[in-house]
């Protein structure tokens, strides 16, 4: 299976909530590196990112396009965020269940079969106007 194959499974798990299907794509030492904050190792913290993140937000990813590098280890990904905000994350704006769609985009790294590197990112801004409304 190639890194590209990988990172689809990955996402079409994402898509289906299916965090089992996604957590074992990774590696047990994947570096997590999120949009604000310190990167996250290992998959125990990754399994927390996502139970957190299918607390407070529901969504799914459309006009995904790949595109990956001669080599195959490397996965770049854009996408279209398509959210709800259902429970108040943090210090950030409350939630009430508004609705959102946000561009993003995410790459991944891939050694011996399973993600080693996932860097995601998003205009955390835009994200607080549209939620904001």
């Amino acid at each position: 299976m190639t890194a590209l194959d990988i990172v689809q499974q990955y996402y079409q798990a994402f898509n289906r909530q299916d965090w089992e299907g996604m957590l074992a794509h990774l590696s047990d030492n994947i570096r997590h590196e999120v949009n604000q904050g310190e990167p996250r190792i290992g998959k125990d913290l990754y399994r927390s990112f996502l139970q957190h993140m299918d607390d407070c937000y529901a969504e799914t990813l459309t006009d995904m396009v790949f595109f990956t590098e001669p080599a195959g280890k490397r996965v770049a990904v854009e996408f279209t965020v398509n959210g709800i905000y259902k429970k108040t994350d943090g210090d950030l704006v409350p939630a009430r269940g508004q609705q959102y769609v946000l561009p993003a985009g995410a790459f991944l790294e891939v050694h011996n079969g399973k993600i080693t590197r996932v860097t995601t990112y998003y205009n955390l801004p835009l994200w607080i106007k549209l939620v904001s409304v």
